[in-house]
């Protein structure tokens, strides 16, 4: 196996070197020799990586000199790369100078790249003539920086439901426990599933508490994750999300006091019946810390519930109240075989294989070899499914010993990480725990940090985003990762993550082979092996509590922090970062610190406080994506954010800008913008915002929030043909909506919200052909129509104070739709007919609205369909 932390920085170099030759006047030749014995020295890695593994000190260091080796030679060609850049920015004379003749300041740059190349050169050839003897095979691996399309030809068998929500082998337990959350016993209890790690605790909560009786049963349900170490500020922030479901501000939500938030949870709670599921529970006081001062679940005599999972019997124990203790059995052969063989073997490749019998005898007796853990026999399903051959089937039964549980799962990982196609697809898994313990990964901003990270490199017909969601989709079809939710609108994976397992394992791997070190406030290093000597180029830092976890290697290009209680913080100065994401933390200094870091691709602030921003910005001419959801600046985000050529991702909020005057074209891919105070919704209505706006012609998603949008920027729509992302809200007035054809036709998702929309919407927006999820606020017009036809592919559609009397709808329209919200429609006195011939409709929410007596609503019950406010 290629190492994976030398290898996306290998592919780089390749590529820097080839285009920057010509700029290294006279170290040119130096260059290109850097890259010849480069890739000689690469040709070692594969036997080094062997022999380090088997115990071999020499190839440990071999390994770590080589990477210390790549990472300075991309550093240094780095810094002509950018020289190069910054020139032909430059303007005026300064700027034609640069771009024809070589500036004294240029020159002393390129000697000292001269110097540093030699310098590097002499380290390479030191390592190859002490390590070639013990090392040397004839064989390099020049050719393996390039990824072949072969890797992705199943794809199309990828977008199956294999990640639906499977629970195989606990009917009865499905059952028994769903019985005592809705049994008549109106005081308030607990039932607590526990089991081991990888016992299917979460999967068969999950599928219990989205069942169609408990929604039917509970007013409220709320899902929230607790995990071995939580604030209680935040576990109770998360509770209040859950409850409200976005109904209250959250940004209020997240600047309330602990008190606050205890009081409003213990009111909103009171008036409901509710089921509130506390997923992976470690510790017996977690219960006391969630309901001290006050109690948080009040028992309000209505059938109100609390479900919790955990590993440990006396957490459920320890609970002084009614608690009922399910605990979770393993599976037997039978049930084993089943999970197995829907992961090994699924319906859709059965077809395909014409000796199914000897597969199913083998793979019987691999299933009983998981001891009926549903985590393991889902992994190796998954890695087997991917190697339908008898031969390596036989392999694996014959070469397995009788491990215990932590030991055998080991070796199913190691075994299904080494199956992954490349050395890319491997450090993209590898990379996944660099985030804490059960948190949420939102797969646009993991693909976007991949991009960063050079793991994703070219692939012909493919662009990098749609590689990374194949990665994603492989990983999920290997039961590698968690699939939380997809995508109304594109159907793709949205939501994953990775179980505390898989993550331990990826952490020990990762800082085994240097790819990244996690470091934890409460237990120091992740995984650290006691025979590993790497140093990692990433770090990590997790449940942080002071700044001082900040003093690191200044040649650390990745750097994640995930902190709680708003720890403050400077950063050192790390010239070679290429990566920064730092959530829940006050910066000190941090214009200071950013400004040198020319080399960053991704800047990612999570509700963060007291950062600002340099003029210099402009500057960092690599940044693809700056990322401020939840965090205000200080000061005013510098225009010069926008002279920056390779930004393709932005998103502010609760932070002042002003749009240049003169602003070419941007390429912007992603634009998020929640700007709430009125300082900047004046300077929003000015023209030049709308100018600016106006350049915006490549985005595909788009995000607009202001107390009041200027009615022109619905029109600018019309010049923006990739979009298929939109929100957009509030207008005061919108008279009418484009033409349906002067819209992006490739339209798929759009959210329009407005105090009054005078004409009815329905006419326009049914022609696009795309669209898969609607939401639309303040129509009020006394009429609506939607036609034969209309809405083709409409799946979801939410509509909310409109002051419609008559809705008609014609047969044949809205063929797809499957779920439709109405929220405060009040002068809807009943729903119309036409939502009977609606073949798809399985879902119906009406809130703030009284049709329970209405007769569609009764037929619509008759029928199956969901209903509920």
């Amino acid at each position: 196996m290629v190492e994976p932390a030398i290898s996306a920085v290998a592919g780089s170099i390749k590529d820097l070197a080839v285009q920057e030759t010509t700029l290294l006047c006279g170290v040119i030749g130096e260059a290109g020799f850097l890259k010849d014995d480069l890739q000689h020295l690469h040709g070692f890695l594969n036997d080094a990586d062997t022999k380090r593994r088997s115990g071999n000190a020499n190839a440990t260091i071999c390994i770590r000199q080589i990477r210390d080796a790549t990472y300075e030679a991309e550093n240094v060609l780095q810094v002509v790369d950018y020289m190069k850049k910054r020139n032909v920015l430059k303007k005026g004379f300064v700027g034609a100078i640069s771009r024809y003749a070589r500036l004294p300041s240029d020159l002393i740059t390129l000697h000292k790249v001269g110097n540093e190349i030699q310098r590097i050169r002499r380290r390479v050839r030191e390592i190859f003539a002490r390590d070639s003897e013990f090392l040397y095979q004839d064989n390099t691996e020049l050719g393996k920086f390039h990824v072949d399309d072969e890797s992705l030809q199943d794809h199309g068998l990828v977008l199956q439901n294999f990640e639906a929500v499977t629970v195989i082998g606990f009917d009865n337990e499905q059952k028994e426990i769903l019985e005592k959350l809705i049994e008549n016993d109106n005081k308030l209890s607990v039932v607590s599933i526990v089991g081991m790690g990888g016992a299917g605790k979460t999967t068969l909560a999950k599928k219990i508490s989205s069942s169609f009786k408990i929604k039917q049963h509970f007013d409220t349900i709320a899902w929230v994750t607790v995990s071995q170490k939580f604030e209680v500020i935040d576990l109770l922030k998360d509770i209040m999300k859950e409850i409200t479901r976005g109904r209250d501000d959250g940004r209020e939500v997240g600047q309330m006091e602990e008190i606050d938030l205890r009081n409003k949870i213990q009111a909103f709670l009171k008036e409901k019946r509710y089921l509130v599921v506390l997923d992976d529970v470690w510790t017996t006081n977690t219960w006391n810390q969630i309901n001290r001062m006050v109690k948080v679940f009040p028992d309000a005599n209505n059938g109100s519930r609390v479900m919790l999972t955990t590993r440990k019997i006396d957490v459920a124990n320890h609970i002084e109240m009614p608690t009922y203790v399910h605990q979770l059995k393993l599976l037997d052969g039978e049930k084993s075989w089943e999970l197995f063989s829907t992961k090994a073997l699924p319906p859709y490749r059965r077809s395909l294989i014409q000796n199914i019998d000897e597969f199913e005898e083998i793979g019987r007796k691999l299933a009983r070899k998981c001891k009926g853990l549903p985590l393991a026999l889902a992994v190796l399903g998954g890695y087997l499914s991917r190697n339908l051959n008898l031969e390596a089937w036989s392999d694996i039964l014959q070469g397995w010993t009788s491990t215990e549980n932590g030991q055998m799962m080991g070796a199913i990982l190691a075994r299904s990480y080494s199956d992954l196609p490349n050395h890319y697809i491997k450090s993209c898994f590898l990379y996944l725990a660099v985030f804490p313990e059960d948190y949420s990964i939102f797969v646009s901003d993991l693909i976007k940090l991949w991009i960063a990270e050079g793991f994703i490199p070219p692939i012909t017909r493919h662009t990098r985003e749609q590689t990374a969601r194949m990665h994603v989709s492989d990983l999920a079809q290997r039961c590698l990762v968690q699939v939380v939710s997809r995508s109304k609108a594109h159907g793709w994976i949205q939501e994953i993550r990775i179980h505390d397992i898989l993550r331990d394992w990826c952490v020990e791997e990762a800082r085994y082979a240097g790819l990244f070190d996690v470091i934890d406030n409460t237990t120091g290093h992740v995984g650290e092996s006691s025979s590993n000597t790497m140093v990692s180029y990433r770090s990590s830092f997790q449940n942080f509590c002071d700044g001082n976890m900040f003093t690191t290697t200044p040649n650390l290009r990745t750097l994640f922090g995930f902190g709680f209680g708003l720890p403050s913080f400077s950063l050192p100065k790390l010239r070679f970062l290429r990566v920064l994401h730092v959530e829940k933390s006050i910066l000190i200094d941090f214009d200071r610190v950013i400004s040198g870091c020319i080399h960053l691709r991704y800047l990612g602030l999570r509700e963060c406080w007291q950062a600002t921003l340099p003029s210099s910005i402009g500057q960092l001419l690599y940044l693809q994506t700056i990322d401020l959801r939840e965090t205000r600046l200080e000061a005013a985000m510098p225009n010069s954010v926008w002279d920056i050529p390779t930004l393709r991702h932005v998103y502010l909020e609760y932070t002042f800008f002003s749009a240049p005057r003169n602003c070419p074209q941007k390429e912007l891919q992603s634009l998020h913008l929640l700007l709430p105070d009125e300082g900047n919704n004046k300077f929003f209505r000015s023209g030049y915002m709308v100018a600016f706006m106006g350049q915006m012609t490549q985005l595909t998603t788009l995000v607009l929030r202001v107390r009041l949008m200027p009615t022109e920027m619905i029109h600018l729509l019309t010049n923006m043909t990739f979009l298929v992302e939109v929100t957009l809200g509030r207008f005061m007035l919108l008279d009418k909506l484009p033409d349906s054809q002067l819209l992006p036709q490739g339209l798929r998702e759009l959210h329009l919200v407005a105090y009054t929309i005078k004409e009815d919407p329905m006419p326009i927006l049914e022609k696009l052909p795309c669209l898969v999820v609607l939401e639309l606020w303040g129509y009020k017009g006394r009429t609506m129509f939607c036609s034969a036809k209309g809405f083709p592919r409409l799946q979801e559609l939410i509509l909310g104070f409109f002051s419609i009397e008559e809705w008609r709808l014609e047969v044949e329209t809205m063929p797809r739709l499957s779920l439709l919200h109405l929220y405060g429609c009040r002068k809807m006195k009943k729903l119309p007919e036409g939502l009977l011939h609606l073949p798809a409709l399985k879902e119906l929410h009406c809130t703030d609205m009284n049709l329970e007596d209405d007769v569609t609503w009764k037929k619509l019950v008759g029928k199956g369909c969901k209903v509920g406010d």
